[in-house]
């Protein structure tokens, strides 16, 4: 028999909107029967309201709670203040104003923030840190998908490439970023310059030829780490879920040598997605005026007379592979490889300028990251090399 009983911490945290809420139960075990499993309390999470502007920190109050009073001596009072550079985070440390000293008073009470600005709370003179279901100490995580201790197996990974030279200087899409996406990353390492576009058609950032400074910005719902380091890469972030879609482009003042970009989106967003992005034609481009390198002007040579012209047959609209068998060819193909596994093919589609595979994995040798048993894979073209019977 358990009997349970509710123990809190403090109502407001002084400054944070989080605190800690324990459950306590007691055993009470009749003869015969076995022991209670598991530990005694239970401590979860609390979201409460935002504390007054000018509240005091809760590690504050606490010390405060000594000014005034004798604590080494009957004769010798002090006035405290916090001390974080003691071991212990949830010991109350405070600090003599005036004097070079600390003293320790004991753990500090349940929901303490463990430190400034940290994440932790101090529960039963312990930091602890809550899992995604609200329980400290909990190691419950978010999946890529956003479900609570999921396995990622309700999303999807988009990862490609965008490699589009580019003919001339100015912004060309590449790719659309859907509402629900998350763990958004885009990156490249060039003169170029990614920019956002909001559903509503204005830039996030790096718009209307102005480049952006690297930071933080607010977008469809979520914040987007803009970083621009030395060597010419920039990065490009957002933890998601977006709230609306919105639109990549690149910024081009040099060809294009690659930028690669990935999101994690709901199964069912996918097709939508995909049906989005072929309506669009995603060689849409938005033209500017404007050359990437001037090229010198070429001599132009009187025009040849036109050959006679003979009718040529019919091309196979998927010609022969070539034979790319043999050792030397697998160790290649695999050491360049992200992916290497054997896989059951379920179906094939055709879309634009790509082929898509609906595979079951069998047996994988090489991942970069977590495969699932169903997975799509696409190749570039309508005829890929080499190609996947069903």
């Amino acid at each position: 028999m358990v009997l349970a009983s509710t123990c809190r911490g403090p109502l407001c945290s002084r400054g944070a909107r989080r605190s800690a809420a324990c459950e306590a139960r007691r055993c009470l075990r009749f003869p015969g029967e076995e022991l209670c499993w598991g530990d005694p309390h239970e401590y979860r999470l609390c979201q409460l309201p935002n504390c007054p502007p000018g509240a005091v920190p809760f590690r504050d109050l606490q010390c405060a709670l000594y000014n005034g009073h004798p604590v080494l001596s009957p004769q010798k009072t002090y006035q405290w203040v916090p001390f974080y550079g003691a071991p212990n985070q949830c010991d109350l440390n405070c600090l003599a104003v005036g004097h070079a000293f600390y003293h320790s008073f004991g753990r500090v009470l349940d929901g303490t923030p463990c430190s400034q600005g940290g994440q932790g709370l101090c529960v039963a003179g312990r930091c602890l840190s809550a899992g995604c279901d609200g329980l400290m100490g909990s190691d419950a995580r978010e999946d890529r998908c956003g479900r609570c201790g999921g396995a990622n197996d309700s999303c999807l990974l988009v990862q490609r490439v965008f490699r589009d030279a580019g003919t001339f200087a100015g912004y060309w899409n590449v790719t659309l970023i859907p509402k629900g996406a998350r763990h958004i990353r885009a990156a490249h390492r060039s003169r170029n310059h990614l920019a956002l576009m909001a559903g509503d058609g204005h830039y996030v950032l790096n718009g209307n030829w102005a480049v952006s400074p690297p930071g933080t910005y607010e977008a469809a719902g979520t914040r987007v780490v803009y970083t621009r380091a030395a060597g010419a890469e920039e990065t490009l972030r957002a933890a998601g879920p977006t709230s609306q879609d919105l639109l990549l482009q690149v910024l081009l003042q040099e060809p294009n040598p690659g930028i690669e970009f990935e999101f994690w989106l709901p199964r069912e967003h996918y097709g939508p997605f995909q049906e989005q992005t072929q309506a669009l034609g995603w060689s849409l481009r938005q033209p500017q005026p404007r050359e990437v390198e001037p090229q010198p002007p070429e001599t132009t040579a009187a025009p040849a007379p036109d050959p006679p012209r003979i009718p040529t047959p019919t091309p196979d609209p998927c010609p022969p592979c070539l034979d790319t068998r043999g050792r030397a060819h697998r160790l290649l193909h695999y050491c360049g490889s992200d992916f290497v596994f054997r896989a059951h093919v379920l179906g094939r589609l055709r879309q634009a300028q790509e082929t898509r595979y609906e595979v079951r994995v069998q047996l994988v040798y090489k991942n970069r990251s977590p495969l699932q048993a169903l997975e799509y894979m696409w190749a570039p073209g309508r005829c890929p090399c080499p190609p996947l019977a069903l």
